[in-house]
C-alpha cells in the first residue's frame, strides 16, 4: 500500500500542473469555490446509479421489439453470444463490477491521492469514467457483454472509486468548522448523478434510437463526451489548503467531546481498532440493503405497479402493449431520477444534521427509521399505494445518502483529519462487499420467484424484509462505537513532521488563515456554482416532471 509519509516529488513542464504543489491555494483564495469543483466530478459518476435505465433497452438490443430470450443459456455463454439478448439479472451485475472497483481502487490508490493531490486524481478519473462508458460503448455495439464489463465496469470502476474519494480529505481540512456539511457536499453529487444522467439518458437513448439500434451504444459516447469536459473542468478547480490552515476566527471547540477525537490515528493503524471494522459494517450494511434496490430502482416500479402508471389499473406488467412499455419506462426513468434527488438531498441534510446531534446518533436513525421503512414497503405495495411506496424509499435514498456522506466525518471524529482521506478509501472496501451482497440478494431473489411463478407485483416482498433484517444488525455495530483507545494516537511531533514534509517548510505547520478568510459568494464563485446548479436545475426539473406522472 502505498503511504503518504513521503517527500513529494515535484514536476516541471505541461505535467507540472497537476503537482500538489502546484494547487495549494494562496492568499486571497475563496474556500466556496472547491464544492462545486467537486460536485462536477461527482454529478458525473453518480450516474452509476442511473445504469438501470440501460437495463431493459439491453435486454432487447437484438431482438429489438422484444427480447430474444435463449433459455439454456449459461453466464459464460451470455458473455460472448451475439445472437441471444442479455439478461436483466446478468446485466445487474454490472453494479456488483462498479462497486467493487469503487472500493478497491480507492482503498488502493487513497494514499497515493493524499501524496499526490486531488487534481492529479480527479483527471485519472476523468479519463478511466469516460473512457469506461467509450470501452462499454463497443461492447454494446458488437454484442458482447464481457466487454461491457471490462468498460463500464473495471475501467469506470476505476474512475469511481479515484473521484469519489478525490474531494474528501481536501473539503474536510477546508471546512474544519462544518466537517459534516463539507463531507456531504464533497460526495452529495454522487447521489445526484442519475437524477441528471437517467432522464438525460432516457432523452438519448428515444433520440438515437432507429429500426436497427436501440440507441445505448450512442446515449454511452455521448455521455462519454459530456462527462470527460465536466469533471475536467472540476479536477482543474480543486486547491488544497496550506497545512495548519484555519478559517478566520475559528478554534477548535474548548468543550471536549468523547466521540470527537482531537488525536490523529495513523493510516498503518486505523485498520487495526475495533472502530475501524464496526463503522465498517455499519456502512456495508447500510449500503447493501439500499444499493439493490436502487440498481433495480426502473425495473422493480415498471413490474410492481405496471399499468396503474399510465391509469390502466389492474393491467399487469406481461399484459402491456410494446408502447405502454415504452411509456412506463420513461416514469419509471422518472422514479430513479427521484430517489436520486432525495439521495442528493439526504447527502447535505443529514451530514450537517450530524454537526449537530453527532454522527452515532444521525446513524441511529438512519437504522431505526429504514428497519420501518422497508418493513412497510411490501404492504404499501400490496395496496396499491403508489404514493406511499414512492414515499418510503424517497426517505431510505435520503438515510442511503446520508450514510455516505457522514462516514468520512464520523472517520474524521474517530481517527482524526491528517489521513481521513486514505483511512475513507480502505473504509470504502465495505461498499465493495455491499456492490456483491446488494444486487445478489435483490437480482437473485427476483430471478428464483420468477421462475418458482410469483407474481411480478410480489417479486420484491421477500427481499424487503431481508434487507430490514440487515439494518437490525448495522443497528448493533453502531452501538457498539466507542472512541479509539489512546494508545494508537500519534503525537504531536509526528504529525508536525508529516505536515512539514507536505509541505516543503515546517514553516507551514503553524496555525493561522495565511491571508485566507472564511470565503463567500464572491463572483466567481456564484459562476463556478451556476455551471453546476444549471444541470442540477435541469435534473430537479425533469425529475419533477416524471415524478408527477407516477401519481
Amino acid at each position: 500500500m502505498t503511504t503518504i509519509d513521503q517527500p513529494l516529488s515535484g514536476g516541471g513542464g505541461l505535467l507540472g500542473i497537476f503537482d500538489r504543489d502546484h494547487t495549494i491555494a494562496k492568499p486571497g483564495f475563496n474556500r466556496w469555490l472547491v464544492p462545486p469543483a467537486a460536485l462536477c466530478i461527482h454529478l458525473c459518476i453518480g450516474m452509476a446509479y442511473g445504469f438501470s435505465v440501460f437495463w431493459l433497452p439491453l435486454s432487447r438490443a437484438v431482438g429489438l421489439t422484444a427480447s430474444k430470450v435463449c433459455a439454456d443459456m449459461t453466464l459464460a455463454q451470455e458473455l460472448i453470444t451475439t445472437t441471444c439478448d442479455w439478461r436483466v439479472a446478468s446485466m445487474g451485475w454490472m453494479f456488483t463490477l462498479f462497486f467493487v472497483l469503487l472500493g478497491v481502487s480507492a482503498a488502493i490508490w487513497g494514499g497515493w491521492l493524499e501524496r499526490v493531490g486531488p487534481r492529479k486524481a480527479g483527471f485519472v478519473a476523468a479519463l478511466c469514467w469516460s473512457g469506461g462508458l467509450m470501452v462499454g460503448a463497443l461492447g454494446v455495439y458488437i454484442h458482447q457483454l464481457w466487454l461491457m464489463w471490462l468498460g463500464a465496469g473495471v475501467l469506470g470502476g476505476i474512475g469511481l472509486g479515484l473521484g469519489y474519494i478525490s474531494p474528501v480529505s481536501t473539503l474536510i481540512k477546508w471546512f474544519p468548522d462544518h466537517r459534516g456539511m463539507a463531507t456531504g457536499f464533497a460526495i452529495a453529487g454522487f447521489g445526484g448523478g442519475a437524477m441528471i444522467g437517467a432522464p438525460l439518458a432516457n432523452l438519448l437513448i428515444n433520440y438515437f434510437k432507429t429500426p436497427t439500434s436501440v440507441g445505448v451504444w450512442e446515449t454511452f459516447v455521448t455521455m462519454g463526451a459530456i462527462y470527460f469536459v465536466f469533471m475536467t473542468i472540476g479536477a482543474f478547480g480543486y486547491r488544497v489548503s496550506p497545512a495548519g490552515w484555519r478559517p478566520d476566527g475559528w478554534t477548535p471547540p474548548v468543550k471536549a467531546n468523547a466521540m470527537i477525537s482531537q488525536h490523529n490515528v495513523h493510516l498503518k493503524d486505523a485498520h487495526k481498532t475495533p472502530q475501524f471494522w464496526l463503522i465498517w459494517w455499519v456502512l456495508c450494511l447500510n449500503v447493501s440493503a439500499g444499493i439493490g434496490v436502487i440498481g433495480m430502482a426502473s425495473p422493480m416500479l415498471q413490474e410492481i405497479f405496471a399499468g396503474s402508471l399510465i391509469g390502466q389499473v389492474g393491467v399487469k406488467f406481461n399484459a402491456l402493449t410494446g408502447d405502454q412499455k415504452v411509456a412506463i419506462a420513461g416514469i419509471a426513468a422518472g422514479f430513479a431520477g427521484l430517489i436520486s434527488l432525495f439521495n442528493i438531498g439526504g447527502r447535505v441534510f443529514w451530514a450537517s444534521l450530524s454537526d449537530y446531534i453527532g454522527r452515532k446518533n444521525t446513524y441511529y436513525c438512519f437504522f431505526l427509521i429504514g428497519i420501518g421503512l422497508y418493513a412497510l414497503a411490501p404492504w404499501a405495495a400490496g395496496i396499491g399505494s403508489k404514493a406511499l411506496f414512492v414515499a418510503a424509499f424517497c426517505i431510505i435514498l435520503s438515510m442511503y445518502g446520508g450514510g455516505f456522506a457522514t462516514v468520512p466525518a464520523y472517520l474524521a471524529d474517530m481517527f482524526g483529519t491528517q489521513f481521513v482521506g486514505a483511512i475513507h478509501g480502505r473504509l470504502l472496501t465495505a461498499w465493495s462487499t455491499a456492490g456483491i451482497i446488494g444486487p445478489v440478494v435483490v437480482n437473485y431473489i427476483r430471478e428464483f420467484q420468477l421462475a418458482a411463478g410469483v407474481p411480478r407485483d410480489q417479486l420484491y416482498n421477500t427481499t424487503m424484509y431481508i434487507l430490514s433484517g440487515m439494518l437490525v444488525i448495522g443497528l448493533i455495530c453502531n452501538f457498539l462505537i466507542k472512541p479509539v483507545d489512546k494508545k494508537w494516537y500519534m503525537s504531536a511531533d509526528e504529525v508536525a513532521k508529516l505536515q512539514a514534509a507536505s509541505a516543503k517548510s515546517a514553516a507551514a505547520v503553524k496555525q493561522g488563515s495565511f491571508g485566507i478568510g472564511k470565503g463567500g459568494l464572491d463572483l466567481k464563485a456564484v459562476l463556478f456554482w451556476a455551471v453546476v446548479g444549471i444541470p442540477l436545475a435541469w435534473g430537479v426539473m425533469k425529475t419533477l416532471e416524471s415524478a408527477i406522472k407516477i401519481f
